[in-house]
């Protein structure tokens, strides 16, 4: 099997969804490269191949070769990206104001003052003035398109101001040719320059659009400072971010974002990681303890050990992989790229079957309105806006995601989630809080310090999964060590140790029997209460008297149950799987109000019941820590890993609810749901705006009441239609 690398590479001089396509094809035909998928909204090339057989500079002559370029060697290539968009924008501003400050005048001269002296020269000279300097992009990548056997949207607005120019020159220098035939000649030098100051001002509108739907993206990429103070011979010393090396001592001042991931070395502080984990509450922080890039120091200046630079941090990874998300391609997409792919010759097709139809009903008195009527369809059917109706819906849904602690791996999940009518829940880690702790306590006497202390002690020596929970607690407490010898780990039961010469025990019901202790009838009804419950009982004593009972469970987080109220409100059926007995699983289930649930469940148990429930039809969305349920979740639907921070398993599901919050889950399938409602809405208006403006262009209503599309109208109506589109999709941005 060969070795695959996946980069997420910038993509410049795309003008449209057909271009999108051309690039996508054209990585897709190289050998060695096994996928690549291309986002015309976000401007990148998702690609993964095999370095043994290709490079990515042999991807990028192929791309150049097609007329387009990658960013590839750059030590900030979104960065890049951004700087070589802004000069984009900026170039077609002026372009834009240069184009209308000339077709304001020029239309004019067309509609009202065309009777003037030399207003056809003049005429002329404005829309061949507006073509050359204003428009020259586009006649330059419909020409090169051309030379490759390629169409683009370029190559319509191309073709279509070309035949419109020189059929009005050929009139301006030899009108004689109509007159002889008793005609009056007509110019439409207005349609060609016109029509170039629509479509660059729909592109306008498009670019400053397109950029808010990666908000989220900028928004990430702004969490990191762009230096960092490096420590040199106990001196600092300010570096850029990008100099940064793994084993650099950086030193880290209070109120500031940590610049990359690390160890603390010295001093201490707290940290407000909620960018991160989605937790409000501050992180204390001292020496060996890890620290995240981005995170805000709090009170204390420290110094650092920098363990993760560039795309290593925590940050880096979770942008790239919004990232990957934002570029990858639903499935109704695909069908929309299909389309896009034989758009352009289709449109050309149509135009030219409009100019004969034109012709054979009318002859040559109707020469113009067929000319008219070609140039119009030419114009109209841009499939722009087809092809940004489910990108930028996509990444305006997955980067309002990742504001909410939601990261969404591919459009896949996304587009599926919306689709699911089964929830299947872990309950460790997933509903309850994946700790144990210590709940309650009975004490049969004083529990003096002495006694905590001792119980400290002995637990800091056990292997017991529970002890650290009672450690958890004792610390609380206060307790310290204190002297002690003569350990025993008692397999299975507990331990016991001696002070002053005193046998202390701590375990299970089978040590307390083995000591002999009695539990008096009082405790043992609370015991009893306990363990009904589902509470694990620990015992503790001293030789044959028991000291006290402490009861430990993993406590159920305060908002699973309006989580679970949530879903099912939605209309989707709850399951609970747990390796837990029966008792602790139905006490769970009881008290969030789950009707279905199975307990001692082993892994491949959980993936069985999932398949049990796809046999009856059901979409099922399992939710769990992304390891132990690993089989469960390769076989759901769609899979949902539940984490706290950095914890999480992102490497196993499609989506990740990074904080412990259970309520992102219904909030992730609201998000799907209106995602998926936009996309189909931007498709229908999409496809509806050429199945009725091609019809229109053509002059299917001429006949019927004198109506004929000028090509000005078509070229605004195309160029709203694809402004539309995004603005539609940006609508999700400020929905709650």
């Amino acid at each position: 099997m060969k070795e695959v690398e996946s980069k997420v590479l910038p993509v410049l001089e795309m003008s449209c969804a057909v271009c999108a396509n051309n690039v996508e094809s054209t990585v897709k035909a190289l050998p060695g490269v096994e996928e690549a998928s291309v986002n015309f909204a976000a401007n990148t090339l998702s690609v993964t191949y095999s370095p043994s057989v290709i490079s990515l500079q042999k991807i990028q002559e192929a791309v150049q070769a097609a007329g387009y370029d990658l960013i590839i060697e750059s030590e900030d290539p979104l960065a890049e990206q951004e700087e070589m968009s802004r000069k984009h924008y900026k170039k077609l501003k002026r372009n834009t104001i240069g184009a209308w400050v000339l077709s304001v005048p020029l239309a004019l001269l067309g509609m009202v003052f065309m009777h003037m002296p030399y207003a056809n020269w003049i005429m002329m000279v404005l829309a061949l003035a507006i073509m050359l300097l204003f428009g020259r992009s586009f006649y330059v990548s419909g020409a090169r398109h051309a030379i490759q056997g390629k169409a683009n949207m370029d190559t319509l607005v191309a073709l279509s101001t070309s035949i419109a120019f020189v059929f009005s020159f050929f009139n301006t220098v030899y009108p004689q040719f109509w007159y002889e035939r008793g005609l009056e000649p007509h110019v439409y030098y207005e349609a060609s320059g016109v029509i170039i100051a629509f479509v660059l001002l729909g592109k306008l509108m498009e670019e400053r659009a397109k950029n808010s739907t990666s908000s989220a993206i900028k928004g990430l990429m702004g969490l990191q400072p762009k230096t960092a103070r490096r420590v040199i011979d106990g001196k600092e010393e300010e570096v850029p971010i990008s100099s940064l090396q793994r084993g650099y001592v950086l030193s880290v001042r209070p109120g500031e974002k940590i610049p990359v991931d690390g160890i603390l070395l010295e001093g201490s502080s707290s940290v407000d990681e909620s960018m991160l984990s989605g937790e409000p509450i501050p992180v204390e922080k001292s020496g060996g303890d890890r620290v995240l890039a981005g995170t805000i120091n709090q009170k204390g200046a420290f110094t650092m050990e920098a363990t993760g630079v560039g795309n290593e941090t925590m940050l880096a990874q979770i942008v790239q992989m919004v990232q990957a998300a934002q570029g990858s391609k639903a499935p109704v997409q695909r069908i929309v790229d299909k389309i896009s792919g034989i758009f352009v010759p289709v449109v050309v097709l149509l135009s030219v079957i409009t100019f004969v139809c034109w012709m054979v009903i009318g002859g040559g008195d109707y020469f113009s309105y067929a000319l008219l009527s070609a140039v119009s369809v030419l114009v109209i059917a841009c499939p722009c806006a087809l092809g940004l109706a489910t990108p930028t819906a996509l990444m305006v849904g997955m980067g309002k995601g990742a504001e909410r602690h939601i990261l969404i791996k591919d459009a896949f999940a996304l587009e599926n989630l919306c689709k699911v009518d089964t929830v299947v829940l872990d309950k460790t880690g997933t509903l309850t809080e994946g700790v144990p702790v210590v709940t309650d306590s009975c004490w049969l006497s004083e529990s003096n310090v002495c006694f905590l202390d001792i119980l400290y002690t002995a637990e800091l020596k056990s292997e017991h999964p529970l002890a650290s929970a009672i450690i958890r607690w004792l610390e609380d407490s206060g307790a310290s060590t204190c002297e002690a010898g003569n350990f025993e780990s008692l397999t299975g039961r507990g331990i016991r140790l001696e002070v002053e010469g005193v046998t202390y025990w701590v375990g299970s019901q089978g040590l307390l029997e083995l000591f002999g202790a009695q539990i008096p009838e009082k405790t043992s009804e609370q015991i009893a209460g306990w363990q009904e419950n589902g509470q694990s009982v620990v015992y503790y004593g001293k030789g044959n008297e028991l000291l006290a009972a402490l009861a430990i469970s993993d406590r159920i987080k305060p908002t699973s149950a309006a989580a679970v109220k949530e879903l099912t409100g939605m209309g989707i059926e709850v399951h609970l799987l747990t390796g837990d007995g029966v008792k602790t699983a139905e006490r769970v289930a009881d008290t969030l109000g789950i009707k279905y649930f199975k307990a001692e469940v082993m892994p491949n148990d959980k993936e069985e019941y999932i398949m049990a429930l796809q046999k009856l039809g059901k979409k099922v969305a399992m939710v769990g820590d992304g390891i132990n349920d690993s089989q469960a979740l390769a076989r759901a639907d769609v899979s949902i890993a539940m984490g706290k921070g950095t914890d999480i398993a992102m490497d196993v599901a499609m989506i990740t609810l990074i904080t412990s919050d259970l309520l992102l889950l219904p909030e992730a399938i609201k998000l799907s749901r209106r995602t998926v409602r936009l996309i189909h809405q931007n498709l229908f208006w999409a496809f509806i705006y050429n199945l009725i403006g091609i019809p229109l262009a053509a002059g299917v209503l001429f006949p019927v009441n004198g109506l004929l599309l000028n090509p000005m109208l078509a070229s605004a109506a195309m160029a709203f239609s694809s402004v539309s589109v995004v603005l539609n999709s940006l609508r999700l941005k400020f929905m709650k």
